[in-house]
């Protein structure tokens, strides 16, 4: 039986997804009233089952925050309360990410232009009310008269931190990713501003200033050295509204312009598209959350035994290597274990640190934090001999693993992991059956425990 623990990490993610759909339920009304149940039902389609709003969605991040915060207010546009719209955004940028902000600017500045005396107050008020919120908690925390939004916002901006030590892509990241988490309806939400010219009487203004910030993001995120795919969740819900648009106005491409009512072969044909492209896109996305799911969540698997060996004794020690980045949390941790640890694998960024109320808790940082996000020797654990636990992700590479000396660990958990370097690219993006098992390599997901010594 899962521990308490474990099960308020779920609730916690159940209540996430929630929010979302709440959010994304007040977008597709807002669809449905001013363009139709027909577009509606396709982007309702497309944000409950496209992978990677299944997976935004229940995520605990700032950036999903945002794009709550984005589906909210994009939906309050359209039912043509801008002033609201105004507010959601503040909400999404102080109480979400502040970076956030230029995602929000289209829906916030046509906001002003069509109501600026109410939506100016109602985004003033909110973002105040916020800010001297959030100054408040981060007194009573800190300890000290900060604003953890400022500090955040002006360390990134004018050059605190070494983000590139946590990896850097090519410009091309977030089109590879954006392709692999909505596969052809990324595609079609690129091509909305190309429909544009025929679609303009039905769009524009109103959609298209909803949907801008999926490229104004999307360019900037691109050219920033350091991307993870989390950082364009705000836009997520703008891909799905995008290409539903573009589906919804495939006859729209063939009818004669001077016949609003041409019912040709062709367009007939481009009407029976229509549900065949959302099939389509539907199943591919199934494909894709199948193959992350089977294909990457050892790691929750494995913390979860790790309750069924409280012999090891109170005040055990849990150690984590080069599998840092991918520690659940926590709420996985039971209570025997004393410590999480990390030992150095080799990466060179900053980690975080167990926390201790003695130490003067939230109020004070460890002596080793730096605001260059540079790795000290103090955030590992030194003395290996110190671990009961380890945690170690073995592959098909030519160096050793801790975990090979059975003298000194012995396996307890091992669960097979996708190993994304030996396999093929279109195998491992999609489950496709018989095929995904067959041509991905796998490595060893593993929880080793130390070998008792004889007394």
């Amino acid at each position: 039986m899962e521990s308490l623990m474990v099960r308020l990490f779920y609730a916690v993610r159940l209540f996430l997804g929630l929010l979302s759909v709440i959010s994304d339920a007040t977008l597709v009304v807002a669809v449905s009233k001013k363009y139709g149940k027909r577009f509606a039902s396709y982007a309702l389609a497309m944000l409950c089952l496209a992978s990677g709003c299944f997976f935004a969605s229940t995520s605990f991040l700032p950036s999903s925050f945002s794009m709550y915060a984005m589906s909210l207010s994009s939906g309050l546009f359209l039912l043509e309360k801008p002033a609201w719209a105004v507010a959601v955004a503040a909400v999404g940028v102080i109480l979400g990410w502040p970076f956030s902000i230029l995602a929000f600017l289209p829906v916030t500045l046509y906001s002003l232009v069509k109501q600026f005396k109410q939506a100016f107050l109602y985004g003033a008020v909110t973002s105040i009310a916020l800010l001297a919120l959030s100054i408040l908690v981060d007194y009573y925390y800190y300890q000290r008269w900060t604003s953890s939004v400022f500090n955040l916002s002006v360390y990134n901006v004018l050059g605190g931190g070494e983000s590139h030590l946590c990896g850097t892509e090519g410009p091309l990241f977030y089109i590879r990713n954006g392709f692999n988490n909505f596969n052809f309806c990324f595609i079609l939400a690129l091509l909305f501003l190309g429909i544009l010219p025929i679609a303009r009487k039905k769009y524009a203004p109103d959609l298209l200033v909803v949907i801008s910030p999926l490229y104004i993001w999307l360019a900037f995120m691109s050219l920033q050295p350091h991307k993870e795919e989390r950082f364009l969740y705000p836009i997520y819900p703008l891909v799905c509204i995008a290409a539903s648009a573009v589906i919804e106005s495939f006859p729209d491409l063939f009818r004669d312009k001077y016949n609003p009512h041409d019912n040709s072969i062709i367009v007939m044909i481009a009407k029976i598209l229509r549900p065949l492209a959302l099939s389509f896109i539907l199943c591919a996305s199934h494909a894709r959350t199948v193959s992350l799911i089977n294909g990457y969540a050892a790691p929750l698997e494995v913390y979860k035994i790790l309750e069924h060996h409280d012999d090891a004794g109170t005040g055990s020690i849990l150690c984590v290597g080069s599998e840092w980045h991918r520690f659940p949390s926590s709420f996985f941790v039971p209570n025997y274990v004393g410590e999480v640890r990390w030992i150095d694998d080799g990466f060179r960024g900053l980690l975080p640190f167990p926390f201790n109320a003695t130490l003067g808790g939230t109020s004070a940082g460890p002596p080793y934090f730096n605001n260059k996000n540079k790795a000290s020797d103090q955030q590992y654990l030194q003395d290996l001999q110190a671990c009961t636990f380890l945690v170690e992700l073995q592959l098909n590479r030519p160096y050793p693993y801790r975990g090979n000396d059975l003298s000194t660990w012995e396996p307890i958990a091992a669960l097979p992991y996708l190993d994304r370097e030996l396999s093929p690219a279109k195998y491992r993006s999609f489950f496709i059956p018989y095929l995904w098992q067959r041509k991905n390599v796998f490595g060893m997901y593993k929880l080793l425990k130390r070998v008792s010594k004889p007394k």
